[in-house]
């Protein structure tokens, strides 16, 4: 099989448009005729929907902390040898990570330096000029097991203005790959966690194609597909994804409940699993067929009040978990709680399966690495199981049962230090508010 190469884009910090800059490059590629992949570094649920519409093939998170060697080396290498280059984009600043072993932060450039992508550095050069050398060769330098190939200037506020840094990078001897100009009609919209959802945005296709025709215009995407370095596979077999919780998968899939990471998916559906999607927000009740419930992550607080009175599918989520199990991350957990409380601060009635009521009026974020070990069997692994996953919500729990003997996990962070129990499980019926990615 022969492995694609691959680039990461990356940025010295958030928001300096490395979304916009992929998307873009992505989607020009794949107009050319280039079977083109994605990948997204870290526990990113959104970004590689995006990338999905935008080459029309799948995209994988990879991530050095939660996943091991052999997980990484086998979705990059499903994604590289299927495709003629790998775009993969990094997530937060280059380096930033938590304080582990090198290699095992999280970071994006561990998996430049795992693969041996070439990294390109995307600056949003507002507010300054020359000085934007300083942070691109900080960054050149910073990590000597990855090689920053060039850099692409956002945000360039004049032909005087791009000249001026660029006269920095010549002088560091870095190059410049292209410069895009302050447009605001090239940014996705934002709300809520972040970016929209792929499935939200009105017209995508179109904003892709603006996307590509910038890309095109602006960068010499040319020079940046030889910048391409074979995907460095180094470990074969061994890999430990995410066990299936069931041979048939009840999956809960719209709008409210859209955050699966596709590794997770991938995992279930190789290990012999047939995963069936309903709709809540559709009032479906989950298949009956199946011999197990999943409701992920996503936006049930916006749509509480349906979910409360979408009666069939929380009558038939009900009867469903009087026999067979059900699971919920996060959104999923807050709606098998006893209520939810939306941003206006209104109380809906929810499936009322676990010892649980949630606020999003009372907003905190909870943001960082968790590593847990299930308390009791279950579909998610046998006790004392670890996991290894993610938690981004800002929801809060308001009432709850907190004993042990209601719990789901015990947690620690990233860096070993005790949480204490994480969600709830009452008979067959569990969750809580992370997001599992991989077997420890």
């Amino acid at each position: 099989m022969s492995i694609a190469p691959g680039i990461l884009i990356a940025a010295p910090r958030s928001g300096s448009g490395k979304t916009t800059i992929v998307l873009g490059l992505q989607r020009a590629l794949a107009r050319r005729g280039l079977h083109v992949r994605g990948m997204k570094c870290g526990p990113d649920y959104i970004d590689p929907a995006f990338h999905t519409a935008a080459t029309g093939a799948p995209s994988f998170n990879l991530d050095s902390f939660a996943m091991s060697a052999p997980l990484l080396d086998a979705l990059a290498s499903e994604a590289a040898g299927d495709a003629e280059l790998v775009i993969a984009e990094g997530s937060m600043g280059l380096f930033d990570g938590i304080r582990q072993e090198t290699g095992r932060t999280g970071a994006s450039a561990d998996i430049a330096a795992l693969f041996g992508w070439p990294v390109i550095l995307v600056l949003d050069v507002s507010g300054h000029a020359q000085s934007a050398a300083a942070v691109a060769l900080g960054c050149a330098r910073f990590d000597p097991r990855i090689e920053v190939a060039g850099v692409v200037l956002n945000k360039v506020a004049s032909e005087r203005h791009r000249r001026q840094v660029e006269d920095g990078m010549a002088r560091i001897g870095l190059p410049v790959l292209g410069a895009l100009m302050r447009n605001g009609d090239l940014t996705l919209p934002e709300r809520h966690l972040g970016l929209v959802q792929a499935g939200e945005t009105i017209e995508l296709d179109r904003h892709l194609e603006r996307l590509a025709d910038a890309a095109e215009a602006a960068l010499d995407v040319d020079r940046l597909i030889t910048l391409a370095r074979p995907t460095r596979i180094r470990s074969a077999g061994g890999a430990r994804p995410l066990p299936p919780p069931g041979q048939r998968i009840a999956l809960a899939s719209d709008q409210a409940f859209s955050f699966v990471y596709p590794h997770v998916l991938l995992g279930w559906r190789a290990a012999g699993a047939e995963i069936v999607t309903f709709s809540p927000l559709a009032d479906e009740l989950p298949p009956p067929d199946c011999d197990v419930c999943w409701l992920p992550g996503g936006y049930p607080e916006l749509h509480a009040g349906r979910i409360a009175g979408a009666e069939r599918f929380l009558h038939g989520l009900r009867r469903f978990a009087e026999v067979r199990p059900v699971h919920g991350e996060c959104g999923g957990y807050m709606v098998l709680g006893r209520s939810l409380e939306d941003g206006e601060g209104q109380k809906h009635p929810m499936a009322d399966l676990l010892p649980v009521e949630t606020s999003y009026a009372k907003r905190r974020m909870h943001l960082g690495y968790r590593v847990a070990h299930i308390i009791e069997d279950g579909v998610t692994g046998a006790a004392g199981q670890r996991l290894v996953g993610h938690e981004f919500h800002y929801a809060c729990v308001t009432q709850s049962d907190m004993s042990r003997e209601a719990a789901f996990a015990t947690i620690t962070d990233a860096e070993g230090n005790d949480l204490g129990t994480a969600g709830h499980r009452r008979g067959q019926v569990t969750g809580s508010f992370f997001h599992a990615i991989a077997q420890g």
